[in-house]
């Protein structure tokens, strides 16, 4: 078992088909300002035709495992937080397992919508606390939600894009790493944010298929509602279980929903918007995948230093959300 145990590799993977608000104004009734001022978003991308979700995880995943010195044969565990899966079964994590050629990690996805990164990476590292065979754990993010957007819909098919985090969990040195996380749920609200499967109380008929009653679906009112309030409360919860205080913080990442939900949270908090990092704008909300997106970007931009605390949130589906407080330990050589 394994006390201290710190995000020793980053990396991320986007596809390189851009989409813009310019582009979505030809066909819907919307316009590149009503988007940016709303959202925060200017374009987004969108995976190819020949390109899933393990795919563009496996590629982030590649890009992770080459800031560390760690060889694929040594990841134990691979956990994907994803909501857009290659298929409802297998898991999405067995395909990037037989991608990457891990031939000695186990792998099971985690579904929790725009949280499932944040429930992913404290599954991961309760599993590294509690089983001495879980040395290093892979945790990828990874969505294609052009694939069950509705493009007619402008409530949502316009925030949202495709792409892929990956972090590597591993034993630090003594005073760095995981020091606390938060999960929770309400699920008496599940129906805020919605995509009916195979097993749904009402299966999917051409019917409902043609009039997109299986498509994605999302009460943005409410979503704003939950998430200006799950947000600092996260944030409140996962620095209280710590012996640090909010003013402590040195970065807030968090999922890319909304510029405005990430001002407003903020403030909220108590903190500047010098305290996060924010790719929104060219990415759009990539859902399980923001998280490890925006903490891969913002590390391949060296701005985390030794030592500094990071606090990861997310909030969605479920509705979910969560947090996890880590202090940055930077390996030589990376």
């Amino acid at each position: 078992m394994q006390n201290n145990i710190g995000i020793v590799g980053t990396g991320y993977y986007v596809p390189d088909k851009i989409m813009t608000n310019k582009d979505l104004e030809k066909n819907l009734n919307t316009s590149d300002e009503w988007i940016y001022i709303k959202v925060g978003i200017k374009e987004r991308r969108i995976a190819h035709g020949d390109q899933a979700t393990s795919d563009l995880a496996t590629s982030a995943a590649k890009n992770a495992l080459k800031n560390t010195n760690i060889d694929i044969e040594e990841i134990d565990l691979i956990i994907v937080a994803t909501s857009t899966p290659d298929m409802i079964q297998p898991p999405t994590a067995s395909i990037i397992q037989g991608n990457l050629g891990a031939v000695n990690a186990a792998a099971f996805d985690v579904s929790a919508v725009c949280a499932g990164f944040a429930y992913a990476i404290n599954v991961g590292v309760g599993m590294m606390k509690g089983f001495d065979n879980y040395k290093n754990v892979l945790v990828i993010g990874a969505e294609t939600y052009s694939r069950i957007l509705d493009w007619e819909d402008r409530t949502t098919c316009v925030f949202f894009g495709d792409g892929a985090g990956a972090v590597i969990l591993s034993s630090v040195p003594e005073g760095y790493g995981h020091l606390s996380s938060y999960l929770m749920t309400d699920g008496k609200a599940h129906d805020v944010i919605k995509f009916p499967a195979g097993g749904s109380r009402y299966p999917a008929t051409n019917d409902t298929i043609k009039n997109n009653m299986h498509a994605f679906k999302m009460d943005g009112k409410k979503v704003w509602d939950f998430a200006i309030n799950a947000f600092p409360q996260a944030i409140e919860k996962v620095v209280d279980d710590s012996k640090y205080n909010l003013n402590d913080i040195d970065y807030v990442i968090s999922h890319q929903a909304n510029i405005n939900i990430i001002k407003k949270s903020m403030d909220t908090l108590g903190l500047p918007m010098d305290k996060t990092y924010t790719n929104i704008k060219k990415y759009g909300n990539t859902s399980g995948a923001s998280i490890p997106l925006a903490l891969a970007e913002a590390d391949s931009k060296n701005l985390f230093n030794d030592g500094e605390l990071i606090a990861l949130v997310g909030f969605g589906g479920g509705l979910s959300w969560g947090s996890a407080l880590f202090k940055w330990y930077s390996p030589e050589g990376r």
